[in-house]
């Protein structure tokens, strides 16, 4: 009778371990599925996406944009890098290529790389080419053209009175401006989208 019981008890004894085992894992798993749903909800809220980080770019650029496509090009002079002088209005007559840039800046490079081959060497005497030092000492401009090899005319603005009349803020910015002074392309950053947009806007100003 006693061993009967002993049995007995021992089952209820395992039964009951048994659901207090399963209670455990069951609110564990519960637990666990929560906490990852919230990780997933946090990580979407925080994370930009790429959409909305291409829209907050475009809209600073467009905010530190003065001058647009129609507009009439403000003129300018800028020391040369020669020691001459460069007023922008006399260049009037033919199409103008006005790029601002810097010797820090890896765009500005590559656009300057392209500047001879690309445009200079296709175009020839149809265009003028003013590609602009902006915010740069002479010592530190002559030193990278020097190094590059470079044999273009090139301006100085140290203290960016030119470019401010064009943006605040952005670099490499190009212009094309035609014939008459008015400006027919404007462009942000370099690469050969914008490379082919400048060529383009070229060949219709030539038109």
């Amino acid at each position: 009778m006693s061993e009967k019981r002993y049995k007995k008890r021992g089952s209820t004894l395992l039964l009951m371990t048994l659901l207090v085992v399963l209670v455990a894992v069951t609110a564990f798993l519960v637990m666990s599925m929560q906490d990852s749903q919230e990780a997933v909800v946090v990580e979407t809220e925080n994370v930009p996406t790429e959409a909305s980080e291409e829209k907050s770019i475009d809209d600073e650029v467009a905010a530190t944009t003065l001058i647009h496509v129609g507009d009439e090009a403000p003129d300018f002079s800028v020391e040369m890098l020669d020691g001459g002088n460069v007023t922008l209005s006399a260049l009037q007559g033919k199409p103008t290529l006005l790029i601002f840039w810097a010797t820090w800046c890896p765009p500005c490079r590559e656009e300057l790389a392209h500047l001879q081959e690309g445009i200079i060497d296709v175009y020839g005497d149809k265009i003028n080419v003013l590609p602009v030092s902006r915010g740069e000492k002479r010592e530190v401009v002559e030193e990278f053209i020097t190094k590059m090899g470079y044999t273009f005319a090139v301006g100085l603005d140290g203290e960016q009175t030119a470019y401010r009349k064009y943006a605040t803020n952005y670099i490499p910015r190009c212009f094309v401006i035609d014939s008459k002074g008015t400006v027919v392309y404007s462009g942000v950053g370099y690469d050969e989208g914008v490379a082919g947009e400048v060529k383009e806007a070229l060949d219709k100003a030539l038109i």
